[in-house]
């Protein structure tokens, strides 16, 4: 199912590839979603309720330790019941539960039921009673130690393969993990939707159209029912709290997957972009795929990384707790995937109420509830779209081929000449490279700056190259500072410059030297 295209806008890579596209799937991938007990998920609800219930804070430790033993009990006896062994594992860092359990569903098959529990010694926070003796007051203050965890991970007959991970110490702050992709696998076998699923990837699938629909259906109410079910299956303790767990995001991914119809069509395809992207994408283009406008005021981490994997290369592009990444999988599927680790980085209007019970709309942080899920979709789907709109103009030639007479004639200035921009000239592209860095992009870049990237070069050789870039229109000067900025034909020369390297300067060399 291709996405539309906006009117005046370059046409999409799934409208300009579309003979050799099998179909586009937009859904969630990795999801993680946190468990806690509002009665004692702070240091101060735990001191209330202990309160309530005349227990000494310095008691917390052994008011802790049956419910700990409670759930102890309580997996070995699920263990018993379902033929199992619990595993443990006594070196987390070098485990990958996901290989194991992949084994043991390979054996078992993959029917709904308990698959196999984990154990494993992992840090979890806790409360440290604590008197202070200049204030005679005593409290309770959060700290983080180790405690045993469980992960049950079992094959659900809504959600497919999931893991319920319980720590054994109070505030028993629970992790539930279930992936969209396989959600969705379970789903369409249910509406007897034929499908391919290879690693996580649908190849193929009988009706992409009503594919999309399915994953789009997402119900956070049955979605908060079957946790709050999961819970007491798993974790005994609940029965204690009369609020029950209350449910929040943690981790989401979200996966828009363009697939090919074969790999001769993505391979060159892929190469270009990646290659081209990792140069072109500028820190305010990173921001404005995320949905955020950068002012001289950021100052928290915002960057691109390449990196090249055993099962092919990967651009990633990251602000904060929040990143878009492009990849290729199985050599078909082009995938673009927004990741956050706090989902109140994005913002929406929304209904904000105040304490004096007021209310306003207006544009807030997304809540981190479960209900925000349908919400947080639509944001990152809109991620994913700009970015596929991104590089939809990045392997647009036509905005390079109308530029390319304007910067490669000679401009005068009074009776002085500056010669235009060879893309096939060394010293050229080593320029237009140096003014594209990424540092470059927040902050600008100078005289001084320029020569510490390109060696060799004396002040009075810079200034002349910075009037060249003026004067062709690829550079403009803020008033009253000795600060250069790329514009937007600029920025195109830079791509132009990149796909003549990549796509056609050294493969033509490399078959001329062979």
């Amino acid at each position: 199912m291709a996405m539309p295209t906006p009117p005046s806008r370059t046409p999409l890579l799934t409208e300009r590839y579309a003979a050799r596209i099998r179909g586009v799937l937009s859904c969630h991938d990795r999801v993680v979603i946190m468990g806690t007990l509002p009665e004692i998920c702070h240091s101060q609800a735990m001191a209330l309720f202990l309160g309530i219930r005349r227990i000494r804070l310095f008691d917390y430790t052994q008011w802790a330790q049956p419910l700990r033993e409670e759930i102890r009990e309580h997996a070995e006896r699920l263990a018993a019941e379902n033929g199992l062994a619990i595993e443990f594992i006594r070196n987390v860092d070098q485990f990958r539960k996901e290989a194991r359990i992949k084994a043991i569903i390979a054996e078992r098959g993959d029917h709904p039921g308990l698959v196999h529990i984990f154990s494993a010694m992992e840090g979890c926070r806790s409360f440290l009673p604590w008197h202070d003796k200049s204030t005679h007051k005593t409290f309770l203050k959060p700290t983080t130690s180790k405690c045993l965890h469980y992960y049950f991970y079992f094959i659900d007959e809504e959600l497919g393969l999931c893991y319920v991970r319980v720590p054994t110490w109070a505030p028993f702050r629970l992790q539930f993990y279930f992936n969209g992709h396989n959600a969705l696998a379970h789903r369409l076998r249910k509406k007897g939707i034929g499908f391919t699923l290879v690693e996580n990837v649908f190849v193929d699938v009988e009706d992409w159209a009503s594919a999309q629909k399915i994953a789009d259906s997402l119900r956070p109410d049955r979605l908060h029912r079957r946790l709050d079910q999961l819970a007491a299956s798993y974790c005994p303790v609940v029965q204690h709290f009369s609020s029950g767990y209350h449910w929040s995001i943690m981790q989401a991914e979200y996966a828009t997957d363009i697939v090919f119809k074969d790999r001769s069509d993505l391979g060159p395809l892929y190469e270009r972009l990646s290659r081209t992207a990792i140069h072109a994408v500028k820190a305010q283009d990173v921001a404005m795929f995320l949905g955020r406008k950068l002012d001289g005021r950021y100052l928290a981490e915002l960057g691109s990384d390449f990196q090249t994997r055993i099962q092919g290369t990967r651009i990633k592009h990251h602000m904060r707790e929040v990143s878009i990444k492009m990849y290729d999988k199985l050599g078909l599927v082009l995938r673009i995937e927004t990741t956050v680790n706090d989902v109140s980085f994005f913002r929406h209007h929304r209904r904000v109420e105040h304490r004096d019970g007021s209310w306003e709309m207006k544009l807030a942080p997304l809540r981190k509830s479960i209900y925000s899920l349908p919400i947080l979709r639509e944001l990152m789907l809109a991620a994913n779209r700009r970015y596929l709109e991104f590089i939809s103009d990045l392997d647009d030639p036509s905005p390079g081929a109308r530029n390319l007479d304007r910067i490669s004639t000679p401009v005068r200035q009074g009776d002085r000449s500056y010669r235009g921009f060879n893309l096939f000239d060394r010293d050229d592209v080593d320029l237009l490279l140096a003014v594209v860095r990424g540092e470059f992009q927040i902050s600008g870049f100078s005289n001084r700056r320029l020569r510490s990237v390109l060696p060799g070069r004396t002040g009075p050789q810079i200034s002349r190259l910075l009037k060249r870039l003026w004067l062709h229109g690829l550079v403009r000067k803020v008033g009253h500072t000795y600060k250069y900025y790329l514009t937007r034909l600029g920025r195109r020369l830079v791509l132009t410059a990149l796909k003549l390297k990549e796509a056609l300067i050294i493969p033509t060399l490399a078959r001329a030297s062979a």
